[in-house]
């Protein structure tokens, strides 16, 4: 997903919140969460001109979202984008807000949980606190807010936003700041702050949430310092790892930092479904993506993720059209993936993305989701 570490450092107030238990979308004990990463940009996570059409607009987010709702999943989330990496495909070049489409969403669900995800390099924290607080109160008492604190370049530099000043140690610490206002706004009648990068004086931001003891709060931590930052800040950690034992060093990483802190957190990790009836027949389908993969994009997305020149193309014919961890097969195969993949990489949740959604979803719930219910009540 594109977040970007985040950085470590004490807290400047406490979270009161932080060790209550939380709804269930990120309950603790056995229970998993299952989610779906909206396909807010074009092409979704497959970077290739053979999937089916993902326009990254309205109405096809509208109906992943009701879809998983109906599928019986947990939450939904949407990233932040403004710029795509081209190729053949304009990959990305073409996305919805996260924060408004979410709002959207939320009127037309009543259950699922509505992540969605701000720049803290873009958002002044007292916005963002009530932007998600009237997401908050659109939803009932279903937002969450995803923290990214890292930027490409190209990206931010389109609109004026990149400040060369900032590295990537700084930018850590400009999103402990920002964080940190946020919580205590969601908190707090008034709030004095004299920090780095961010002055309140008698700030107020009123109503408060509806959720609590607040909205959820989602990061994602790669590096030591952005795990650290991910799992002090937030609920739920995403993690990464190109194998199933870097995916469960991640996991296990996280939870002992947290432990270390007097914490506990959840990790999630992204999953690419690919099913149809027969194995072979997914095999095939997933093969065609792979034949149809957009290597300029590809490119494109790897130079934006600081992949050094000299690697980008052994990277990027490494990694082919999948981003991220990808199940092929029958329905039965995929779910058995999937158990599989949960229980070894000690995990808490699974965000779900589909070459098609709507078709994915009903599939997932009709005849993976009930199975894994039983397997991790």
């Amino acid at each position: 997903m594109p977040n970007h570490p985040l950085s470590p450092g004490p807290p400047a107030v406490a979270d009161p919140g932080r060790a209550v238990a939380m709804t269930p979308a990120i309950s603790s004990g056995g229970r998993k969460a299952f989610g779906v990463f909206l396909p807010v940009a074009n092409g979704g996570w497959i970077i290739s001109s053979a999937t089916p059409a993902l326009d990254g607009l309205w109405r096809q987010n509208l109906s992943a979202a009701t879809a998983a709702e109906a599928a019986g999943l947990d939450f939904v989330m949407s990233m932040s984008k403004w710029r795509g990496f081209g190729g053949v495909t304009d990959h990305w070049g073409t996305s919805m807000d996260s924060l408004t489409m979410m709002a959207g969403i939320a009127q037309a669900t009543s259950r699922i949980k509505i992540w969605a995800t701000l720049h803290t390099l873009l958002h002044n924290p007292a916005v963002a606190a009530k932007m998600i607080t009237t997401l908050d109160h659109i939803s009932g008492g279903r937002a969450g807010l995803n923290i990214v604190a890292g930027a490409y370049k190209a990206e931010f530099d389109q609109m004026g936003a990149w400040d060369d000043s900032l590295d990537h140690d700084a930018r850590y610490e400009l999103a402990e700041e920002w964080t940190t206002v946020v919580k205590r706004l969601w908190a707090e009648h008034a709030v004095d702050f004299d920090g780095r990068f961010f002055t309140m004086k008698g700030c107020v931001s009123d109503p408060k949430p509806l959720s609590r003891p607040r909205p959820d709060l989602i990061c994602a931590g790669m590096s030591d310092r952005g795990l650290r930052f991910a799992v002090r800040a937030a609920d739920v950690c995403f993690i990464g790892g190109r194998t199933e034992q870097e995916r469960r060093d991640a996991s296990r990483r996280a939870k002992t930092i947290a432990a270390e802190s007097g914490l506990t957190t959840r990790t999630y990790m992204m999953c690419t479904v690919i099913h149809a009836d027969t194995d072979a027949a997914a095999e095939a389908l997933a093969e065609t993506y792979r034949d149809g993969v957009d290597m300029g994009a590809v490119i494109e997305m790897l130079k934006s993720w600081g992949v050094p020149p000299e690697r980008l193309v052994p990277v990027a014919q490494a990694q082919g059209a999948f981003m991220t961890k990808t199940v092929v097969g029958a329905p039965a195969t995929c779910a058995a993936e999937i158990e599989t993949f949960l229980s070894y990489c000690e995990l808490d949740g699974v965000m779900l993305i589909f070459p098609d959604y709507v078709t994915g979803l009903r599939m997932f719930g009709d005849e993976i989701l009930p199975g894994l219910r039983r397997v991790f009540a």
